[in-house]
Order: structure tokens, then C-alpha cells, then sequence
């Protein structure tokens, strides 16, 4: 057994001293290699070491110094024999310190193969890590096999420290914490992460503060009075949104390509929502050619129906449902036909629709309430729910269902990086009741939660799935939907990569089938975590290394592709606030005639919302300083050349489809850059 002391003190002394007994040495396994008797190497990589002495506290994150990371080797001069797990433990000291080892390496002499124990946590208290070499193994029926002891040992701590939590009745479970200290400290950010994170919400904070007295006492009667907080961070989007937000064709891209590209679908019929009055006759014949040529598209914001407005500063606000018709032109300009902003009701049972020949007013108007709709369904519904909250039951699943040693634990744990603590972080000040959001949308604690538990009955296994969505939302082959050709063409790369790591562990069908922590694992996202969701197609067993790989190829695609397609976008998309209202202050209208250039504005959020929506949109999709590309990440969990090479074929792949997204781009007015890989983190992180 190996004691950690302080690294400085070794420094100081410019020698590594071996320190205990050496690594624990279990009997000889087949599968295990054995050295010859003479000098050992082992390596301990990159650890992290990290003082809490100042504050006292229990966890390393909050200390106020800085860390330190090093790699240092201890030399063994006798025979370790053959080696299945290094056990390791930190010297207690009056400094309360804490440790990150990556992993430790055992070179034995001559031509002898490198054992590799991965660790990836932390080393503090008094307790003692086990390691287990790292070669992926399945569970066994031998009870008296080491491995399966260590395995069945690590699920029943795990399921004490990874607790179910409800958040939201009719929600997804969560991480039990209260606060990101309740957190396991394996799960938190490390210390450049957490500066950064905070840093930036500082930034964020004061540039919020300096826009507000910027525009103190200034007129606020125009679109062009944004410009006065349309200053500090932009981008080149952006930029381009601010010239031609108004502009019908940017108005339909948005659809296929800006921040929320997941509502429209081609139309197979006339809405049953939409009610055409006596007078548009040759309206409906337009509508009938395009959908009879295939052209027809839609966004229904119905969801939205129903749903309570927020209260804003003592301000009511408001929300719509409306919908969204288009037609796509032979060169792929997606283009609107008409608004309807509300269903049919009783005390309104035709609607007021808005068409591009209404008075100027009236039509920008009617596609604010578009764009501000949009954005609170691209938030909670595609952001929230179908990335953040998805992708951390998948991470608690993971960690109480699958042991280190588990090749799909291997395969999934650089993909939940981070995401139960920038879901904690988020459930005590971004979502929470009176948080961030209550301050600043048209939705509210309660209409938030009610409008996700809607959404949860529409998230179904097919929705999560490219190929499916893509297919049954009629968006297949179309030139100008960047973001279609981008997620498919991921989607077959995610693919390959898993089926090449699945097939080196499961030969047949009844391996998948015959694995008792993958099958637990199943369930638990499923049933436990998804709230029973195998009636929205969510499978409760794998029958199949087919099935088992779809559903490893959406987990590992939700929680890297699909994040970033949704999230990376929103500094670009909403910056310029008239493009993305997070808050409407005025009923929608219900006539034309009536709106003026007062109503827009009345309408549109005040200064106060306006530079919170530009500060929380730019602190979401910022790069993370920290930041992993897809599939490039640093930790090596899996032992062994096969392995290795499959991950190497992935980040090829994921290069050439880098250079086929550049070169298409430098043909583009607007390139589409949240699918470009070196774009995309490998887990979601913020």
C-alpha cells in the first residue's frame, strides 16, 4: 500500500521516497501479467494536489491557493509479481490536504508490458483507494474472484454516495444535493473550472451593472435603443443578427439552423389549429400547392397553450402558442406564410392571422412573439429537459449501476464530466423558485415546471435519436439544414466508435443479455431515473448489442452533439434581444391596424431583462476555459491496444468531418459551426 505525503516536502528533499509496504500483490491471475524480480517503476500521473488548510474546509474545491500538479515515480527494487489492484491512501498530516491522482503506472524491467491502474479522483481522508488494474472486464458468477468482490463492493458504496433526489414531481430524477457542497467530490469542478466559473459570473454581474447605468434616464422608444446595451462581448453572428433581424429570410433560417433547430417539421396536412376566415381563398391555395409539392413546413409552439405568465418586478407578462407556417423555396430559403399567435378558442374561434403583407408593424410584431416564444420553448424544452436534465440521469445511472471495471462505464464516464454540478449550480440559482429565470422570463417557477412536465410526456426514445427525429420531422435531404446533415453525419461517427468498444466486449447478443449491472443500468435510467418513460419508447432491457449500441450512441450523442447544438448558439441568436424576447410586457395582438411603434416597445423587454438576457445567454454559451473537444479527452480508462485504436478512429473521423464542415462554411453567408467537432465539449459542462 502506497502513502501520499506532501509532494513539496519531496520537492524540497529533490528525491521520491517509497513509502509503505509497496502495492498490495494478489495471487496470480491468467489474465493479469507478471514481471520479473527485478526494479519496479511506478508513476504516479498528474497528481493534483490541492490545500484546505486556509478555510478548513472538507472539500478540495474550496480552498483560496492555488494547486499544484505533478508526475513523480517510485522505484521498487523487488519482485511485485503479478499485480491486479495498487491500493492507495493519503498521509495524514496537520494540513489538511487533498489529492487528484489520474492514474499509476507499473513498468516492470526489460521489454515487460506497462500495467495501468486508472483512479481519476480523490485521495483524502483517511480511506483507501483500491485500483484495480484497468483491462475492462464483465461481471462474473465467481464469488470468490477478486475483481467480482471489488465490483460488487464499489456498486453497493456508490449506491449510498449517488442518491435519487426528486426536483420536480413528473420530472426527471436528480443527483440528491441540495447545494453543490452536498455534491460527491469526484463530481465537482476542479479548481481552473471553478475559478473561471465564478470569475465569469462576476464579469457577467458587473457588466449588467455598467449597461444599467449607462442607460440611465436615455430614451427607450425604438428597436435602434438596443444598440445602447449591444456593447462589451459579440460575436460575428451576432453582429449579423443586429443588421437583419427583421428580414424574413433570417426569420425562417433560424428554423433550420439558429439556436433551437428542433420544432420544425414538414407538413403532411393543414394544421387542424389553423381556421382560414371567408376572404383567404387564395391564401389556402398557396398553402395547398406547397403541401402538395412537399414544400409546407411548420413550428407549433402549442405546448405553450395554457401555460401561466410570470410576474416581473410587479409586472405581468405575457406568453403565446402560436404558429408558424412556411414554405421552403427551390433554392433553400425557408420563408413564412403566415402567424397565427394563438389556437382557436371559445371566445376566439378564428384567430387573426398575420401574413408578410400586413402593415410593417403588425408582421414584426407578430415575429417577435415568434422569437420570444421560441425562446422559451429552446430553454426549458430542448436546453433544460432534452440535454441537461437527460444527461444527468444518465450520469447517476451510471455511477450507481456500473463499477469502474464495467466497459460501458468506461466508455461513458468522460461524457458526464462535470454535469451533476452544473445541474446543482443551476437548481439553486439559475431554475430555482425566485432564481435567475424567474427574474427575467415571461415563464415563472410555476409555469416553468408545469411546462416541463408537458414536455417530459413528449420526450420520447425517438425524439433523442437523429435518424428518427430527423425522418419523422421530414428534414431529411435538405441542403440548407446545416444542422440536420451535421447531427446525422455525428451521429454515424458516435456510432462507429461505440459498436468498435461494445463489439471487443460482448461477442453475441447473450453476453448483452446475460449482464446483470448493464441490465440494472437499463432500468434505472429508464424506470427510475425517466420516470417509468418505457411507454415512450425507452427500453427497460438490452436484447441485443444492435439495441445496446443505439442507446449508448444517443447517451454519448445528447450529452456532447446535441448540447452544444442547442446551447452553443444563444449569445449569437439572442444578443440582440428584439431576435429572442426572453419576456413580452403586452398582450398579443389581435388586430393589425392598431399596433405603433409604442406597442412594439411596450411589448419588448425593459432595460433591466434586456442586459440580463444578454449576460446569461453569453455566461451559457461561452467556450469553457477547460474545455474538451469531443473525443479528446485526457483520461485513459480502458487498458490494452484495442481499445486505444477504436478512440483513434474517432478522433479521424471526427477530424474529417472538422475539414468537410470548414470547407462548407467558407461557402456560406452564415456558417454553422455548433457541429463543428473541435466545437463541441466532450460532456456537458455548463
Amino acid at each position: 500500500m502506497f502513502s501520499l505525503r506532501d509532494l513539496a516536502a519531496k520537492q524540497r528533499a529533490g528525491a521520491v521516497e517509497r513509502l509503505g509496504k509497496g502495492p498490495l500483490v494478489d495471487p496470480p491471475s491468467p489474465a493479469s501479467s507478471c514481471f520479473p524480480p527485478r526494479t519496479w517503476r511506478l508513476t504516479f500521473r498528474k497528481a493534483q494536489l490541492v490545500s484546505t488548510a486556509q478555510r478548513g474546509a472538507a472539500l478540495p474545491h474550496r480552498h483560496s491557493g492555488r494547486s499544484q500538479e505533478e508526475e513523480f515515480d517510485l522505484e521498487v527494487p523487488e519482485d511485485l509479481g503479478t499485480l491486479q489492484f495498487v491500493k492507495l491512501r493519503k498521509h495524514h498530516s496537520l494540513v489538511d490536504d487533498a489529492w487528484f491522482c489520474d492514474r499509476i503506472t507499473v513498468q516492470g524491467p526489460g521489454a515487460c508490458a506497462e500495467a495501468a491502474f486508472p483512479c481519476y479522483r480523490w485521495v483524502q481522508g483517511g480511506g483507501v483507494l483500491s485500483l484495480p488494474e484497468g483491462t475492462a472486464r464483465l461481471a462474473g458468477d465467481n464469488a470468490l474472484d477478486v475483481f467480482q468482490q471489488h465490483r460488487e463492493k464499489e456498486l453497493k458504496d456508490r449506491k449510498q454516495i449517488y442518491r435519487w433526489a426528486t426536483w420536480k414531481e413528473g420530472l426527471p430524477l436528480t443527483i440528491a444535493a441540495d447545494c453543490k457542497d452536498d455534491l460527491p467530490p469526484n463530481m465537482r469542478f476542479l479548481e481552473e473550472k471553478r475559478r473561471d466559473f465564478e470569475q465569469a459570473l462576476r464579469a457577467g454581474a458587473l457588466e449588467v451593472t455598467l449597461k444599467l447605468v449607462y442607460t440611465f434616464m436615455r430614451s427607450w422608444d425604438n428597436p435602434e435603443d438596443f444598440d445602447q446595451i449591444f456593447w462589451g462581448q459579440k460575436s460575428a453572428i451576432a453582429e449579423k443578427v443586429h443588421q437583419r433581424w427583421q428580414d424574413d429570410e433570417l426569420f425562417g433560417y433560424q428554423f433550420l439552423n439558429g439556436a433551437n433547430p428542433m420544432l420544425l417539421r414538414r407538413s403532411t396536412s393543414l394544421p387542424s389549429r389553423l381556421v382560414l376566415p371567408s376572404g383567404t381563398e387564395e391564401l389556402q391555395a398557396q398553402l395547398e400547392k406547397e403541401l402538395q409539392n412537399g414544400s409546407l413546413f411548420e413550428a407549433d409552439f402549442i405546448l405553450l397553450d395554457g401555460i401561466p405568465a410570470n410576474v416581473i418586478h410587479g409586472e405581468q407578462q405575457y406568453l403565446a402558442a402560436p404558429l408558424v407556417m412556411l414554405k421552403m423555396e427551390p433554392g433553400g430559403k425557408l420563408l413564412p406564410l403566415l402567424i397565427q399567435l394563438q389556437p382557436p378558442s371559445p371566445s376566439s374561434p378564428t384567430p387573426t392571422l398575420f401574413l408578410p403583407s400586413d402593415p410593417p408593424l403588425a408582421w414584426l410584431l407578430a415575429k417577435l412573439w415568434v422569437r420570444s416564444s421560441d425562446f422559451q420553448l429552446h430553454e426549458l424544452q430542448y436546453h433544460l429537459l432534452n440535454t441537461h436534465l437527460l444527461g444527468e440521469v444518465i450520469a447517476v445511472a451510471t455511477m450507481r449501476c456500473l463499477p469502474g471495471l464495467h466497459p460501458v462505464f468506461k466508455l461513458l464516464i468522460p461524457h458526464v464530466r462535470y454535469t451533476m454540478e452544473i445541474n446543482t449550480r443551476a437548481r439553486t440559482r439559475l431554475i430555482s423558485d425566485g432564481g435567475v429565470l424567474d427574474k427575467g422570463l415571461s415563464i415563472g417557477g410555476g409555469g416553468r415546471a408545469q411546462l416541463l412536465r408537458q414536455a417530459m410526456a413528449q420526450l420520447t426514445y425517438r425524439s433523442l435519436c437523429p435518424p428518427d427525429d430527423l425522418a419523422d420531422r421530414g428534414l431529411l435531404g435538405i441542403p440548407s439544414a446545416h444542422y440536420a446533415h451535421d447531427a446525422l453525419r455525428l451521429w454515424e461517427i458516435t456510432a462507429r466508435y461505440v459498436e468498435g468498444i461494445i463489439h471487443l466486449f460482448y461477442q453475441k447478443d447473450d453476453v448483452v443479455r446475460g449482464d446483470p449491472e448493464l441490465q440494472a443500468w437499463c432500468r434505472d435510467i429508464t424506470e427510475v431515473g425517466l420516470c417509468q418513460a418505457q411507454d415512450r419508447g425507452f427500453p427497460v432491457s438490452f436484447q441485443s448489442r444492435a439495441q445496446l449500441c443505439r442507446f449508448l450512441t444517443m447517451c454519448i450523442f445528447t450529452c456532447t452533439a446535441q448540447h452544444a447544438a442547442i446551447n452553443l448558439g444563444q449569445f449569437d441568436w439572442y444578443a440582440w434581444i428584439p431576435n429572442g424576447p426572453c419576456s413580452m410586457r403586452m398582450p398579443p395582438p389581435t388586430t393589425k391596424e392598431d399596433v405603433t411603434m409604442a406597442t412594439v416597445m411596450a411589448s419588448l423587454p425593459e432595460v433591466w431583462n434586456a442586459c440580463l438576457e444578454m449576460t446569461i445567454t453569453w455566461l451559457l454559451s461561452r467556450r469553457q476555459v477547460d474545455m474538451v473537444p469531443i473525443g479528446h479527452h485526457k483520461e485513459e480508462y480502458f487498458s490494452g491496444p484495442e481499445p486505444k485504436a477504436v478512440l483513434r478512429q474517432f478522433q479521424t473521423d471526427l477530424d474529417n468531418l472538422e475539414r468537410e464542415i470548414v470547407a462548407r462554411n467558407e461557402q456560406l453567408d452564415l456558417p454553422y459551426e455548433y457541429l463543428k467537432p473541435s466545437c463541441i465539449e466532450n460532456s456537458i459542462t455548463i
